[in-house]
């Protein structure tokens, strides 16, 4: 039996007639499907919002209910690709049937990838968080990727300041002006060669790539390369020759918050295929309470992630 159901979005109007940029829901739980590197996929749990435009003034609101349809059978099952969310961006305005004109989807999710110990056998897991917007004004399609990336940093204030430290005590302890190579060494791996150490910290790089068209990263290998730059990626499982690798993988790569965003910098700049970026990189400080941060982006002119 046909039950022939009140439709209020259609049958009335309001009585301020006006148009809304964006109107759709948040926090929508999908799982979607994620490229890795070569051919391999992740299948991860994703929050996303979606909106439409209603930009006939007269309608009463839009058609709420297609947009979360669209999504279950687009996003749900098809592998997320730049076409994809094309796609369902294009259905989602077809869905509203002449109310709406442009179409938006965010989606949230952690992207976890396998990460090799420095130098031994060992292997870990680590999560990344990774943000998609996607909109499209007037059949114009516009991509902004956002990724957080952690590493270490190590000062090179406090590094110089703690060879001097060691340079002063080798010539408190050694008043000859020959140094018996056995005698030094055992003294420095001794706990009274232990003079001062530098300060590190965990470090972050918040990232915001815009791209035109359906132009979308693999995102493993952009997080692979962007670590490879900033030289200092934090690691997962480790046994002592691995933590001891990473102790000189610091000393290689001493860095203020200037020095890791002037690398993110080139590298970036160095992506002919993005529109737009903005960073900022965050060193949270073991010396002082507050943390150290560089912001850059591309369009010199225009502020507004910051």
């Amino acid at each position: 039996m046909s039950i022939n159901l009140p439709d209020v979005t259609s049958s009335e109007n309001v009585a301020s007639a006006a148009s809304l940029k964006w109107v759709g829901m948040e926090g929508i739980a999908v799982p979607i499907q994620v490229r890795l590197a070569g051919h391999d996929t992740a299948n991860v749990s994703a929050k996303t919002d979606v909106f439409v435009s209603l930009d006939k003034k007269e309608a009463k609101g839009i058609h709420m209910s297609r947009l979360f349809i669209k999504l279950n059978d687009i996003l749900g099952v098809e592998l997320l690709s730049g076409e994809t969310l094309t796609r369902l961006l294009n259905e989602l305005i077809a869905s509203q049937e002449g109310l709406s004109q442009g179409a938006k989807v965010n989606l949230d999710f952690e992207l976890t990838l396998h990460k090799k110990a420095l130098l031994s056998n060992e292997f870990g897991y680590q999560s990344y968080p990774i943000g998609i917007s996607k909109q499209q004004i007037n059949e114009k399609m516009l991509t902004v990727v956002s990724l957080t990336i952690p590493y270490s940093s190590t000062c090179p204030c406090s590094s110089a300041l703690s060879q001097q430290a060691l340079s002063d005590a080798i010539a408190e302890r050694f008043s000859g002006d020959m140094i018996s190579k056995s005698e030094l060494s055992q003294w420095i791996t001794s706990k009274g060669g232990a003079v001062a150490t530098p300060h590190s910290q965990r470090s972050y790089a918040y990232i915001k790539l815009t791209f035109d068209g359906d132009a979308l990263p693999k995102f493993s290998e952009l997080i692979t390369e962007l670590e490879g730059v900033i030289g200092t990626p934090v690691q997962t499982a480790v046994k002592r020759q691995d933590e001891q690798a990473f102790a000189k993988l610091n000393a290689e790569n001493l860095m203020f918050c200037e020095d890791a965003a002037r690398r993110l910098k080139r590298a970036l700049e160095n992506k002919n295929e993005l529109l737009d970026y903005w960073f900022k990189v965050e060193h949270q400080e073991s010396l002082h309470a507050h943390n150290a941060v560089a912001i850059d982006f591309k369009d010199k002119d225009d502020d507004h992630f910051i």
